[in-house]
């Protein structure tokens, strides 16, 4: 599989508006004025996923005391995210990328095509839109917290 082209650091973020339940939905444009992290998974259920998920969601404080706000997706519906999240205590939101299928996902520029689902990848957006760090992971690999983290460090850094 080949590198997708992710949006680099200094893109304004595409907004968007995608469910966070069966009769909820958030753009990213909710988010304003705080750092967002978006979190970019292939699917609810698959190992990987679970472990990312579970992971952001220990870290979840740590994110909060920075000021910011996490947000999963993935292509799947909405009810796959809220038994998703229910059976592993997500405390964030799991938006729905389903329909038109991943056009969030590929106006960042992680979208597999071929296999109809994200890549892994990772955007820290500052509070004025601004993609202020990004990584795409193989498929395979939980990318971990740290490098959110860094960035989260890096943007208190310049704002004080």
């Amino acid at each position: 599989m080949t590198a997708l082209p992710i949006l680099m650091p200094g893109t304004p973020a595409p907004d968007f508006r995608l469910r966070a339940t069966p009769d909820q939905w958030i753009e990213l444009s909710d988010l304003g004025g705080a750092p967002a992290i978006l979190a970019f998974y292939p699917a609810d259920w698959s190992p990987v996923c679970g472990d990312q998920m579970a992971l952001y969601n220990e870290v979840l404080p740590i994110f909060r005391q920075h000021g910011a706000q996490l947000v999963g997706i993935s292509v799947d519906g909405a009810w796959s995210h809220a038994a998703f999240a229910a059976a592993r205590n997500l405390h964030f939101p799991l938006l729905a990328d389903f329909e038109p299928k991943g056009a969030v996902a590929n106006a960042y520029g992680c979208y597999h095509t071929a296999e109809g689902t994200s890549g892994r990848a990772l955007f820290v957006i500052d509070g004025n839109g601004i993609i202020q760090w990004s990584h795409l992971s193989p498929d395979g690999v939980n990318p971990g917290a740290n490098g959110i983290l860094d960035a989260l460090e890096s943007l208190k850094a310049r704002t004080v």
